[in-house]
């Protein structure tokens, strides 16, 4: 599993190659990757990223601090939701990324951190229901 929390995953392709490589030169199967990246699921890309961006600096704020990171900015939010390891939006949204990270890097599952701090129990359900129910089955047919 490459936990890829920031940044645009396809920087892992060459990483991904080099697994693949390394076990054809072993001359063993090579083992499925996956990728376990942050997200949340609404009904509408604006209010996933309105219900989700209070909770999600607060988080991203303590783990920077740790690790000397600055405080995290909405411009630095809209960054990784727009082109990054940020995996939020409405269901067609967020299925259309990981799509996208599943051919870019050739995964075989993708594994989606809905926690993101205090965010409300009412929205983490609604949205494990949504990726469940609706995202989920949209990458299938998007990847058949």
């Amino acid at each position: 599993m490459l936990a890829i929390i920031g940044g645009d995953p396809t920087r892992f392709a060459p990483y991904a190659d080099l697994y693949r490589r390394a076990f054809a030169q072993l001359g063993r199967p090579v083992q499925p990757i996956g990728v376990h990246s942050p997200g949340y699921v609404a009904e509408t890309d604006q209010q996933a990223r309105e219900e989700l961006w209070p909770d999600y600096k607060v988080m991203r704020d303590r783990i920077g601090k740790e690790r000397g990171w600055p405080p995290m900015e909405r411009k630095e939010f809209e960054q990784e939701a727009n082109f990054g390891s940020l995996y939020v939006g409405s269901p067609e949204t967020v299925a259309r990324k990981i799509a996208a990270t599943a051919k870019a890097l050739g995964i075989s599952r993708f594994d989606m951190k809905y926690s993101a701090g205090a965010l409300r129990h009412d929205r983490l359900m609604r949205c494990i229901e949504l990726y469940g129910s609706k995202v989920i089955p949209l990458v299938r047919d998007m990847l058949s």
